[in-house]
């Protein structure tokens, strides 16, 4: 099958973790035999800031990075039935235009013979639900939600035919274990954002890594001055941007990791982590997480990572996996057996293709040359 992706963007992963997943189900899509390519359009935040920040050399080390995936740049000019011609499935990412996306559900019901479906990895739903209420799903085959609670939501408000839980996971061609000595305590990689886990970071990672004297570093955008100069207090390294695909490299050079994630999660969404943590556990590095509610048990607490329910029990989890090699690497061994066996890329893609055999869909392949 020939599947399209709509997203915010591909090539572009600045405050932009949908592209992580994305690249790795393309990927294991064309592993299965099927045609994967993304549409993204000319402008977008993400790839404008990250060009902004670190030049066009950013976007040469994605295609170096990612030489398999295909992506297409669209405009307003651009006439979407033209190249959607031949394809099979059409997955939109919730970031699209919402006229973008009105109009691809219009091609739909004039009877476009591809199967239709809306993807939702965000927290909009509940916390900016007029903006989600307002956009025109009525023609769309199937809503793809990442979480249990969020299909849930998009159900109780009537805004989709068929909704279908679809977890993000992570891609395990480029996460995985590295052999090399940590050099360092912790690393955190995420964005500071637009203060929805300001709190939450002050409390589960800056107040106790200063506080055991640990060797941190930090990577990721969007951090005002005040967090960084709290940073800077806690005696913390902050490294800006850092490619995805080069995070699994950052991992192996430390013995421990968190997983913080946003306060409309934990509240109003739980049962969704964020896909560093699944990235995170796939790559065998020990991980304590702060409060979330797992209702769909995609994890096993306490055997694949540990979980703070406050800050001193952070502070206690990090203090006793830094002093004790064997119990990081028994943490890690189970957080990594659990990954191969649930939380793949393959997995997902296999699971997208149990969703559209669903909605009557072929499922039949193609030879890529």
């Amino acid at each position: 099958m020939r599947f399209v992706f709509y997203t915010h963007s591909l090539i572009s992963d600045w405050n932009h973790g949908n592209a992580h997943f994305l690249r790795g189900v393309m990927r294991e899509l064309q592993h299965l035999g099927h045609q994967a390519q993304a549409l993204e359009p000319e402008q977008s935040w993400s790839r404008d800031n990250l060009i902004a920040e670190q030049g066009e050399g950013a976007i040469e080390a994605f295609h170096h990075a990612f030489p398999m995936l295909h992506t297409r740049r669209y405009d307003a000019d651009t006439r979407h039935q033209d190249l959607l011609d031949g394809a099979d499935v059409v997955v939109v990412h919730e970031w699209t235009d919402p006229a973008l996306i009105a109009e691809l559900g219009a091609l739909r019901r004039g009877g476009a013979r591809f199967t239709l479906l809306f993807h939702d990895t965000h927290h909009r739903a509940v916390s900016a639900e007029g903006e989600i209420g307002a956009l025109d799903l009525s023609n769309y085959d199937g809503i793809l939600a990442f979480g249990e609670t969020l299909r849930e939501r998009y159900l109780r408000a009537g805004w989709g035919r068929q909704v279908f839980t679809w977890h993000e996971a992570a891609d395990v061609a480029l996460f995985h274990p590295l052999d090399q000595e940590p050099q360092a305590d912790l690393v955190w990689i995420g964005n500071w954002g637009d203060g929805e886990r300001s709190a939450e970071l002050a409390e589960f990672l800056i107040e106790p890594v200063a506080a055991l004297g640990l060797s941190a570093n930090i990577r990721g955008v969007r951090y005002p001055d005040e967090a960084l100069a709290r940073l800077h207090q806690a005696g913390i390294a902050y490294g800006g941007w850092i490619a995805n695909a080069d995070v699994p490299r950052e991992f192996a050079r430390h013995r421990v990791t968190v997983h913080v994630p946003r306060a409309p999660y934990v509240q109003a969404l739980p049962g969704i982590p964020t896909i560093r943590m699944f990235e995170a556990l796939a790559c065998g590095i020990p991980l304590v997480s702060a409060p979330w509610d797992d209702c769909e048990g995609l994890f096993r607490p306490g055997t694949d990572h540990l979980r703070a329910r406050n800050g001193p029990e952070m502070r206690d989890h990090l203090s006793s996996l830094i002093h004790d090699p064997a119990k990081r690497r028994e943490i890690a061994a189970a957080g990594l057996e659990t990954i191969r066996a649930r939380h793949t890329c393959r997995h997902r893609a296999e699971e997208l293709l149990s969703i559209l055999a669903r909605l009557g869909t072929s499922a039949q392949t193609e030879n890529i040359a």
